[in-house]
């Protein structure tokens, strides 16, 4: 099955109410278990890429053709998206976008509004030339992911989201509304009436980032407040360290990296399903 962009399987699962996880790529290992985890759970995908995780893992073309080479190997044929995780600016948008990503996300979350519209604005128009779907931010997610760094939070305004979305015509709206990057410090405290604002201004799907940690009980409000894309990366570094760090400390001669970066992916793997099931995204595709 080819690449598609996340537009189509965002609005599915917000009609049917369930979430897709955007699962953050780090390495082969990280590729092939989400991929397998998906194609186990007959559940749509997102694949995120951070710039970071790009440029160590060779640029975007290579990333895409790791990808595509997968899928054609595993036989793939559940739908899967390439996504831009937090995009820093039109160019390296549409560098995603040429080399094959079928969605980005430009993350203008730090400029003014009016800033933040007008260089949303042209990623949307040049993503559309293609049929890739395009992600925005407002507010400030808190912590650190990769090269975002933010301290504090800040809530996205519900107004601002508004005319955020109706001058730029994004596919879908990350708002800040209490989730971090990274582990939390305490219980999250997400903002359900405002996140129940945004999502009655339209029918836009809305996107939780930081969905580590999150109780069950706030991912399934959230998803049944118009939440559709929820993103995962922490949890599967911790679960997949966690699995090297325990072969490596029980065998101290093992040298083969397949040893160790085996049951890493199969952690990983193993947390990913836990995560579609969770999110409702099993069986959906």
């Amino acid at each position: 099955m080819p690449l598609v962009s996340m537009k189509e399987m965002m609005i599915q699962g917000k009609e049917r109410g369930y979430a897709i996880g955007q699962y953050n790529l780090n390495n082969l290992e990280y590729t092939q278990a989400i991929l397998q985890a998906a194609e186990e759970e007959k559940s749509p995908v997102i694949l995120g890429v951070s710039e970071g995780a790009a440029r160590y893992m060779g640029g975007f073309k290579t990333v895409v053709m790791m990808v595509k080479g997968l899928m054609e190997d595993y036989g793939t044929t559940v739908p899967v998206a390439i996504h831009l995780d937090h995009g820093s600016s039109f160019e390296k948008c549409k560098e995603a976008i040429e080399a094959g990503f079928t969605s980005v996300m430009i993350d203008a979350s730090s400029k003014p509004l009016e800033e933040n519209i007008e260089i949303t604005k042209k990623v949307v128009d040049f993503a559309k030339q293609h049929n890739v779907s395009v992600e925005a931010e407002l507010g400030v997610v808190g912590g650190q992911e990769d090269d975002v760094i933010a301290d504090g939070v800040i809530y996205a305004d519900p107004a601002e989201c508004r005319e955020l979305v109706e001058k730029t015509g994004i596919d879908c709206l990350a708002p800040a509304l209490g989730s971090v990057h990274g582990p939390y410090k305490g219980e999250p405290n997400l903002g359900f009436e405002e996140m129940e604002e945004i999502s009655k201004q339209g029918d836009i799907p809305l996107v939780l980032h930081g969905g580590t940690g999150i109780p069950t009980k706030d991912i399934q409000r959230a998803i049944s407040l118009g939440t559709s894309k929820i993103n995962v990366n922490t949890e599967n570094q911790i679960q997949g360290t966690k699995a090297v760090r325990e072969i490596l400390n029980e065998d101290s001669e093992v040298y083969d990296p397949r040893k160790f970066l085996g049951p890493m992916r199969e952690a990983i793997k193993a947390t990913v399903i836990g995560k579609m099931r969770e999110f409702g995204s099993s069986n959906q595709a």
